[in-house]
């Protein structure tokens, strides 16, 4: 699917372009079975998922290694790192989002981390895809805003996510990510990603909480150019409607009226 010769980014910035929204499934390793894998990524394939992320904010028990192995032998879509910590590089991966929490104010997680990792990721040849990473407030408190040691931001204040996501966009990086965080009740409020995408012109990448393909092609036609998944798909019960996510997502090729 990615020819070698093609940048992820660019690979995305296309699939969002002439599908309406890329759709992004993401795999924690400590979540993930190796046992039924195989059955998982051929839905994924069938479904047309653009790209998966793979990483979270602890490994407890999961292998990174051996689910990036997983999904390159029986896959031949992006693998892209979402790293929680500096124990979750690997050059197996095809790139990496080179993440800074601007919506906190901890310089470890804006900046501190990412100086000392960035000579591995230029040792491993890793395509590090820079992303101003924004935590949005859910109704609970999620696992990476405890880890982050950071406030969210609030979700009635969408003037502070226009902002913050603007200040990305000055800086140069690539993406902004709206995180609603794993597990959340809630999903980033369509309005807020409607403000930040009439504002900026970098992609928005939209996560946590979205639990049906209604929501998620709302999330798409409010300008999330990417669209995640992650926990509602760790239930095999749910893999069958991976299809109906990918179709609503792809608004633009879907053939869903």
């Amino acid at each position: 699917m990615l020819s070698k010769v093609i940048s992820v980014y660019n690979y995305l910035l296309d699939q969002s372009g002439r599908k309406g929204a890329a759709y992004i499934v993401l795999i924690d390793p400590d979540k993930f079975s190796p046992a039924k894998a195989p059955e998982f990524l051929e839905h994924s394939i069938q479904a047309g998922v653009d790209a998966f992320l793979i990483g979270g904010s602890l490994l407890m028990s999961g292998n990174l290694e051996e689910t990036l192995k997983i999904v390159k032998t029986h896959t031949d879509i992006p693998a892209i790192l979402f790293p929680g910590s500096l124990n979750q590089l690997s050059p197996i991966a095809d790139a990496l989002l080179y993440l800074s929490l601007i919506s906190g104010r901890n310089a470890e997680h804006l900046i501190g981390k990412q100086v000392i990792a960035a000579p591995l990721i230029r040792q491993m040849k890793i395509e590090p895809i820079s992303t101003g990473y924004m935590l949005i407030e859910s109704s609970v408190r999620t696992t990476a805003e405890y880890i982050s040691g950071s406030q969210p931001i609030p979700r009635h204040k969408p003037e502070i996510a226009v902002a913050t996501a603007l200040a990305a966009q000055y800086l140069g990086m690539k993406f902004v990510y709206l995180e609603a965080g794993s597990g959340a009740k809630e999903h980033i409020p369509f309005e807020m990603v409607q403000a930040v995408s009439q504002v900026c012109t970098i992609p928005i990448i939209a996560g946590g909480g979205i639990r049906s393909a209604e929501t998620a092609a709302k999330m798409a036609i409010s300008g999330a150019k990417i669209i995640v998944t992650g926990n509602f798909f760790e239930s095999s019960k749910n893999w069958t409607l991976l299809s109906e996510f990918a179709d609503a997502i792809h608004f633009k090729s879907s053939k869903i009226t």
